[in-house]
This record gives C-alpha cells, structure tokens and sequence, in this order.
C-alpha cells in the first residue's frame, strides 16, 4: 500500500503521510513503530510528514491525539448519530454464540442499549460499568461508493459500529476518518479487505459534514495455490523477512510494483521507481489478488545483483553478513579478500545471503577446510595422479596468476596426462575448495596463495 500511496503522492505532487495507527492498545508492539520506519526506509518508501519528522499536522501517533477525537463522539452523541453502549463482552460473545446457532442473517449488535439511561441498561443482564460508543447505522445507508480502482462498488450493510472504546480510545474507524479531514488527506489507498467499513466512513463525513477524500482499495496478495497470504503461516508477508534473506530494495521495490501492476516498459519486467511513477494510472491496478511469486523476485533479485558495480555489490555483502551474524567481526584483511572475490560469484548470487557461505572455502585455514567426502568418494582412481601432476606443475611455477595457473595445470593435466578439461580439473577444485562445485578454480587459487593452494593440494593427496 505504501509504494502506490507514495507512487499516487509524487506523481501527482503531493505529500505522502506516515500516521501510527495505535489505537489497539491490546495489539500494540512497542518495536513495531521502529520496524516500519526502518524496512519503508530500507525499501525507499520515504514520507513527507511523520512521527519522527514531524509536519503541519502533528502529532501523527493516534495515541497522542485522543484529546482531538472526544469533541467529535460528543457530537455525533449530541446530534442522535451514535449512542452509549454499556453490554459486557461476555453477553456480546454470546450474542455472536446465538446468532451463528440460529444461522441468522442479521449478524449484527441488537442494539439493547439504544435508547436507555444509564439506570434502565443496569437493571438488565450483561451490564458493563464502563460504555463504549456505537454508530446508529440507519435503515437508509448508502451501501455503494465510487472506487479509483475498481469504479462503482457495493459494500455490505454495516451494524452499530464502536467508535470509541471503554479505553477511551477511539476505533480506527472514527480516528481515520478524523484525522485524515483534520490532516488534509485527499486519498486513501488501503487493501480490499476495507471495502466493508468505507460506507460507515462515508457516513461519519456526511454527519461532521466534511467533503470524503477518494478511496483506492487494493486487491490482497495471495499464495501460488491462490490463498490469502497470512503473516503467521507465511514469513514472506513480513517485509523485513526479505532483508533478513538478502533482497535488495531496488528489487523488492520493482516486485511490488508488478504486484496488481503492469510491467511499465513492454518486454520486460524491470523498471525502477522514478518510470513507475512517472506511467502511474489507478486504471491499470488489476483487481484480481496478485499471485506472490518469489520466483519472479528471485529474477529480479539476481538481475539487480549483477547490475551493481562489484565494489558497491561487496559493501552490501559486507553489510548483509555481519548484520545477520554470518560474519562475526570480520579482519580487514577479509574485507579486501571478500571485495576481491566477489566478481567470481556475482553472476551466480540470487540473494546477498549466498555470497559468504559461496566463497567460505577462501575464508578457512587450510587444515579445517572440509572435504566434501560424497566428492571425496566419487573423485576416481585417477585423482592422485592428477593432483600429484597438479602439485609438480604449480611447486615452481613463476608467477603466480590467474592465467599463468590456468596454463600450467592445462599443460599439465590435459596435455601430458592426456585428461579431457572437464575431468582434469575435478580434483584440483575439491582440493582446494573442498567440494566438486564452486566459483571459477584458477581465479580463486590465485587470490587464496600458492602457499595455501599447495598445501590444500598435499592435504587431499593424503586423503587419496
């Protein structure tokens, strides 16, 4: 929601507002407000106004605003559009309990207290000392709005919403609609799954007499086998989920744009978020949940890679690394090993994650690198003959390249002992890497030593 929100907001030049929504006090998460500025700043998605820039219009914690939202439940009481509640949950539960035996169509609160004092509600059952607030939904509501993205929409007819809580806390829906007059908002882009509560919305506007901004309701991601996406059984619904595995942002970004979005350019997926918003048209928001294929991301996420200039690339493995504890104080001797090394796996990296445990062979002392013993078991009865070639051909080699290497072990292995390229390199790679598949051979013996690629080769030699 947020990047079609920012994508509507610079499109148009408008501000794009960053508001805590904090009024469910028994589901608020202290961390979570630091999480959501962290991953939209990760992923780009900067604010015009907020909780900790401020703006015009603060605060812009709905916790710290309750004092502006009690003149507006006293009015909408004072004008015989809502109505003190005094039911306890108890009796509400087995209100619910009732109505879903009975498999009524009428699901919504009996309205026992309307119309009662204090006084005559407390002498029926269910009483709850403290009151909450509802909406007097009339018989007449308007049920069908105008929607940018899908044009004229039905929702259901609500019941007797709380507006405001026993807490003294009001519900999203009063506090929205509040402080989206109060700060100016003109849209709300916010997912489907609100298309339900737009028509208590509209109602609260028409009764404060304030103009309604535009509704964008979003379609809901949904999974491969087409089910709604769920943050507790899908771990991908958690945007720093994707930090932690090693996405970049440009990618993620690019993701969520083709998400109930057409690529901008035909052809081909890849757009940055500048063409985005410069092609943005609520016409073309397809309504139909958008599948979350991670496939596609995983494309994307390795073009992006291989975009980077190798330095840039190295520093981001760098910050990815120590961050998710797979490197634990790196050397600086490491650092510049790693930046070196990079260019050998940056064509191969989906995610930054891959990066270290691919090059980890270059990071371990020789006596504790370990010998794949599936490989080890599968190297032939040709291997130490090779491997005792490879050690003859690279003990006085002169200089000690990439190249010169690549040479030596050529001459070596496929002319004098006559072994096909694709055979004759096999032992010489699980020696020194451990394992029959890793980054390019000849450029990793050259940034790990002739020291250290001799004695890996001795190492496996015993080993044979």
């Amino acid at each position: 929601m947020s990047l079609f929100n920012l994508a509507y907001a610079r499109a148009t030049g408008g501000a794009f507002v960053l508001r805590i929504e904090d009024t469910d006090q028994a589901r608020y998460v202290a961390s979570s407000e630091q999480q959501i500025f962290d991953t939209l700043h990760w992923l780009g998605l900067d604010w015009t106004e907020g909780p900790d820039i401020g703006g015009p219009y603060a605060p812009y914690r709905q916790s710290e605003r309750l004092d502006t939202y009690r003149p507006f439940v006293d009015r909408l009481i004072a004008d015989g559009h809502a109505y003190y509640c005094w039911c306890s949950t108890e009796r509400l539960a087995a209100l619910r309990a009732e109505q879903q035996a009975s498999r009524t169509s009428d699901t919504g609160y009996d309205r026992l207290c309307l119309g009662r004092t204090r006084e005559e509600r407390a002498s029926l059952p269910g009483f709850s000392e403290t009151p909450v607030v509802r909406m007097l939904i009339p018989d007449d509501v308007a049920l069908e709005f105008t929607d940018l993205i899908r044009g004229p929409v039905s929702a259901p007819c609500p019941d007797d919403q709380v507006i405001l809580k026993a807490d003294g806390f009001p519900t999203y829906h009063l506090a929205v609609v509040v402080d989206d007059h109060l700060m100016g908002i003109t849209h709300v882009v916010r997912g489907e799954e609100w298309i339900s509560s737009t028509p208590k919305h509209l109602l609260l506007y028409r009764w404060l007499g304030w103009t309604a901004p535009a509704f964008a309701h979003m379609p809901l991601l949904r999974n491969t086998d087409k089910s709604k996406i769920s943050k507790r059984k899908n771990p991908a619904a958690r945007l720093t989920w994707f930090l932690e595995q090693g996405y970049l942002p440009e990618a993620l970004r690019n993701f969520l744009q083709l998400l109930a979005y057409p690529p901008v350019h035909e052809g081909t997926d890849v757009a940055s978020f500048d063409e985005f918003v410069a092609a943005f048209d609520w016409a073309k928001v397809n309504t139909t949940g958008p599948i979350f294929d991670l496939t596609k991301l995983n494309a994307l996420n390795g073009h992006y890679i291989r975009s980077l200039d190798a330095a840039e690339l190295a520093d981001r493995i760098v910050a990815h690394a120590v961050r998710e504890g797979q490197w634990t104080q790196p050397s600086p001797a490491d650092v510049d090993l790693l930046r070196r090394a990079v260019p050998l796996v940056q064509e191969r990296l989906v995610l930054l994650g891959e990066a270290v445990p691919k090059l980890s062979y270059l990071f371990t002392a020789d006596a504790d690198l370990v010998i794949d013993p599936d490989a080890l078991a599968k190297a032939g009865p040709d291997a130490a003959g090779v491997v005792t070639a490879a050690l003859a051909a690279l003990t006085n080699l002169g200089e000690w390249t990439t190249d010169t290497i690549q040479a030596a072990l050529r001459d070596a292995l496929v002319e004098g002992l006559g072994i096909k390229p694709k055979f004759a390199f096999g032992p010489v790679r699980l020696g020194i890497t451990g394992s029959n598949v890793s980054p390019p051979l000849f450029e990793s013996m050259e940034l790990l030593g002739r020291d250290s690629s001799i004695t890996r080769l001795k190492r496996l030699l015993g080993l044979l």
